[in-house]
């Protein structure tokens, strides 16, 4: 009698996989958006294929079918990757809810969810040949577009953050908030120099290590440059809510792409492991051709930075509008109220209910949030693999100095895409940017 349950149970959750989001989650969750709740859902997909991309990783494990450890996975991230993409090609201009192709981005769940693992699965099959060096660089140019919509997301982070604690420093109290505003902002400065003397110290050296000082000094000047800038009359006058608290977190996010840029060079004596740097490393530093070492430091932090991104894109309601624009968000109110209140739930004890807010309008692009969802795949491929390049014969991994300019020149573009958002309605008087 209780296996007949358990089978009914079970049988209860059918409609649930092969329905939609609000459906899928009403058992186990508070009543909520539904475009929040379908972007979760979407998220933990990606997480899902991350933690078999870290499990490829564990000693022992090898991809299968001659593939190296990059090798596998380069395949499970290239299974998630394609998933997105084929999604992000399906939903281009979808415009509400009522668009049929709406039911196949928030429902189906099961379907979508054995689609990916059968895109996964197959890409084991792909024949070695060219293809761990093809998606190498194609994950380099996806991983770089991905560190641009990290510092999108920053900013819009950074900006929500600063405007919450200004307009509770306006209510009252504001000697408590203006105090916790400040030692945020001090506290990112602090570490942003602290960093700074840490790769003078240890990344470069007086006779050597000349890419190293440049890449240091510039990325310093530029971030003095743009912290002062934000805080010039002029800027202040057309926005009165930037500040310095943007800027220390801007900063401190150039400094960890400063350093992850310098990992990757391939002169190991400019370029030191953190085991090294703090005495633990009793190893010399060998050839070019180094023992690969997955698990670093840079990689840690690159995973947080990735978990922090995807899990505030699934939930953001940014009502900075360059933000939105960029991120092709919609920041109309009355597409992100929540429903009536008997919409949400059933009477009585029935489960919640995600309310359907998109019937009107998405309140995001369908298509672009699985672009990103794409480019985080070769990110998180990236991050994992350490950037390093399988060499012609697979037989050694070695850092490369594109995947070095890579990192760095998406710094510059950090700093400049922040300061662009300081200067554009200064540049740009005939556009409204409130």
């Amino acid at each position: 009698m209780g296996a007949v349950l358990g089978l009914c149970s079970m049988a209860s959750w059918i409609p649930c996989l092969c329905g939609s989001a609000p459906c899928l989650l009403c058992r186990c969750c508070p009543s909520g958006n539904n475009s929040t709740v379908t972007r979760l859902i979407y998220a933990f997909f990606l997480l899902l294929g991350v933690a078999v991309a870290c499990i490829m990783l564990m000693p022992g494990m090898e991809g299968g079918r001659g593939s190296s450890i990059p090798g596998a996975v380069y395949r499970v991230c290239f299974g998630m990757a394609m998933f997105f993409l084929l999604f992000s090609l399906l939903m281009i201009k979808v415009k509400s809810s009522k668009d049929p192709r709406a039911a196949l981005h928030n429902g189906f769940w099961f379907f979508k969810f054995a689609a990916a693992v059968a895109i996964t699965v197959g890409s084991f099959f792909i024949s070695e040949g060219p293809f761990t060096t093809v998606w190498f660089y194609i994950g380099m140019a996806g991983a770089f577009c991905f560190i641009l919509i990290q510092l999108v997301l920053l900013i819009d982070f950074a900006h929500s953050w600063n405007e919450s604690w200004v307009e509770k420093m306006e209510e009252g109290n504001s000697r408590c908030w203006y105090a916790a505003l400040l030692s945020v902002t001090t506290v990112s400065y602090l570490l942003s120099l602290v960093s700074l003397v840490m790769f003078y110290v240890y990344y470069t050296h007086s006779d050597g290590c000349t890419e190293n000082k440049v890449f240091i000094s510039i990325n310093m000047l530029l971030c003095i440059a743009a912290s002062v800038m934000s805080i010039l009359p002029q800027i202040q006058e057309s926005q009165p809510r930037s500040g310095l608290l943007q800027s220390s977190l801007v900063t401190l996010y150039t400094m960890y792409l400063t350093w992850s840029a310098m990992t990757n060079e391939p002169d190991r004596k400019c370029n030191p492991s953190l085991l090294g740097i703090i005495g633990l490393n009793t190893t010399s530093p060998g050839s070019q051709n180094h023992v690969v070492q997955w698990w670093d430091a840079q990689g840690i932090v690159g995973l947080i930075l990735f978990l922090m991104c995807v899990l505030y894109s699934s939930i953001r309601n940014s009502s900075n509008a360059q933000v939105n624009k960029l991120t092709l968000t919609s920041d109309e109110s009355a597409l992100i109220e929540d429903g009536p209140q008997t919409d949400s739930f059933e009477e009585g004890n029935g489960p919640n209910r995600a309310v359907d807010n998109e019937k009107d309008g998405v309140t995001y692009s369908y298509s672009f949030f699985h672009f990103m969802l794409f480019l985080a795949s070769l990110y998180i491929m990236m991050t994992l693999t350490n950037w390093y390049s399988p060499d012609s014969k697979y037989e050694a991994i070695t850092s490369k100095w594109p995947s070095v300019w890579v990192k760095i020149s998406s710094s510059w573009i950090c700093i400049a895409l922040y300061v662009w958002t300081l200067v554009a309605p200064l540049v740009l008087v005939n556009r409204d940017f409130d």
